[in-house]
């Protein structure tokens, strides 16, 4: 998002190759077994996500997010993919307030690490408790899954280790794929601290992974930019690439709470399996195909990746 400061390349970030690749099939790596300190066996990917960043001045109303599923339509029929908007017509916004929060020269992010609160709003009012998002993102699968994300806290956390599926940086056509290790949890699952919870020393305690980033004992996080986040997601389609897999489609803004500055925009999907059997290779050169159309047919609407940095506050 433009209000973020430029902060060096990312570790998270691959380097561009000569060789463009327009599809992730048969591109995912297996897992070398291996456990955590406690005993547990490292996680496995079991969700596949796409995601293609969107230019998001024209989305200034809930009519404009449902004009982007015009745009799917023509790549969806060249890809075999079958694409619906029937069950979504009258399915409401969904908004919620983001806060990231980091060190102030972004160590976090330079680590390939995110830390962020989000909240739901129903209404117009909060719904629900606050959730915890910290996540691990890295383009060397086996280096995601050895990063234990895992909180220490009194209450339940949910993993969700995911492949994702983007454009390339900087250029249209080829598809990059990042692997993102990622835990979510209520607030009150984490209980009393009993000290300031913006101390770095407090969430190192939270999130063990990162202590060896700890530079100075009295060391604080803050707010990204002194930003707060406002996202509006909505539901528009369904997706089937065929052999059972199926998606939802939402195609979302984030901007500024206040002056409503629009940040950027985003179409996402994302599929959970329990084994990989299920990623055919048809369907996954069909998703790939699909993916690699939206962006290079919808150039007027998509963002080059660079600009996915922003999404850190």
């Amino acid at each position: 998002m433009s209000a973020t400061p430029a902060a060096g390349r990312s570790t998270a970030e691959p380097a561009l190759k000569s060789e463009i690749k327009t599809s992730w099939a048969g591109r995912v790596p297996q897992i070398k077994p291996g456990r955590y300190p406690d005993g547990m066996p490292f996680h496995e990917i079991e969700y596949l996500a796409c995601k293609l960043v969107l230019r998001p001045n024209r989305f200034t109303s809930r009519k404009s997010l449902f004009d982007f599923a015009n745009v799917l339509i023509a790549p969806a029929a060249q890809c075999g993919v079958q694409f619906s908007t029937k069950w979504f017509k009258n399915t409401p916004l969904k908004i919620r307030e983001v806060l990231f929060i980091d060190t102030r020269d972004f160590r976090l992010y330079n680590n390939a690490f995110i830390l962020r609160r989000r909240i739901l709003y129903t209404d117009g009012f909060p719904s629900g408790e606050p959730e915890i998002v910290f996540k691990f993102r890295h383009p060397d699968i086996q280096r995601a899954a050895e990063t234990d994300v895992r909180p220490q806290i009194l209450g339940d956390h949910r993993v969700k280790f995911k492949c994702q599926a983007l454009p390339l940086k900087d250029q249209l056509g080829g598809v990059r794929l990042l692997y993102s290790h990622n835990v979510q949890f209520q607030r009150s699952a984490v209980g009393e601290t009993g000290t300031d919870i913006f101390l770095f020393k407090t969430i190192a305690k939270i999130f063990p992974v990162l202590h060896h980033l700890k530079t100075s004992p009295d060391e604080k996080f803050e707010l990204v930019n002194g930003t707060i986040v406002e996202e509006v997601l909505q539901d528009i389609g369904s997706i089937d690439f065929g052999s059972g897999l199926s998606a939802k489609t939402n195609v979302g803004i984030w901007r500024t709470r206040g002056e409503h500055r629009p940040l950027i925009g985003e179409f996402a999907f994302q599929m959970r399996f329990d084994d990989r059997k299920v990623l055919t290779l048809d369907a996954m050169q069909r998703g790939g195909a699909f993916l690699h159309s939206v962006a290079t047919c919808g150039a007027g609407l998509h963002q080059p990746e660079r600009h996915e940095d922003r999404r850190h506050i």
